[in-house]
């Protein structure tokens, strides 16, 4: 073999080695760039999707925190219409009952003057402008035992006579000013009241009915408030 050949041969293995070499070296970037991609691609992977999966979640419970507010916010809505048609229901059904309550009243009442019968007596004084009697019932009482009468303002007695006064006279006890409630003798008094503006003067004059309480006796109408 000549010196040439031995030299061309030793040159091509030289050449082939380092080609092998950088084949090899290429195959093992390769495999290692392969590596990463897979790596990337199955943990990158995943991150992407539990995120994916986080922000699915998150919107879900945004939604459900806004249905949930709008419900409350409807059961909120509904509740307060409901207190106020029940509210509406109870005034409607006091004010009925009021209603019912005044016309049996004023019905008691008209029957009650129906069964009243006057008789006008003689008048007693120049004050005095008509006087009559009837045949009224006492007021009924809700005191017990012996009975002294009390005069001070808001006592039994006081309440009573307003309440016996009223009924005689036919003024609203809760609209009748009184002017005066004094002694009339034994277990008797005398008042006098009007209404609001003095157009109406009455001297009235009771006694007492022992567990039935103050009986209406007389009467009189006056031109003015004589005390």
């Amino acid at each position: 073999m000549s010196e040439f050949d031995r030299v061309s041969r030793v040159d091509k293995f030289e050449k082939r080695r380092k080609n092998t070499k950088s084949i090899s070296l290429l195959l093992v970037l390769g495999a290692v760039l392969l590596i990463v991609l897979i790596g990337f691609w199955m943990f990158g992977g995943d991150d992407e999707a539990a995120k994916e999966e986080e922000s699915k979640s998150g919107n879900e419970t945004e939604q459900n925190d806004t249905e949930k507010d709008g419900n409350d916010e409807s059961g909120d809505h509904f509740t307060k219409v409901e207190e106020e048609d029940s509210t509406n229901d109870t005034d409607q059904n006091n004010a009925s009952e009021n209603d019912e309550n005044e016309a049996s009243n004023d019905e008691d009442s008209e029957n009650a003057n129906e069964d009243v019968q006057i008789e006008q007596l003689e008048p007693s004084g120049d004050n005095v402008v008509e006087a009559y009697t009837a045949n009224w019932e006492p007021i009924g009482t809700e005191q017990q035992g012996p009975h002294t009468t009390n005069y001070d303002d808001g006592s039994q007695d006081r309440i009573e006579i307003s309440r016996a006064v009223a009924m005689a006279t036919g003024l609203a006890e809760n609209n009748m000013t009184t002017h005066w409630v004094g002694n009339g003798g034994d277990q008797k008094v005398e008042a006098t009241v009007s209404n609001p503006d003095n157009t109406e003067i009455y001297r009235v004059y009771l006694s007492w009915v022992d567990n039935k309480g103050w009986q209406p006796t007389k009467v009189e109408v006056l031109q003015e408030v004589d005390i």
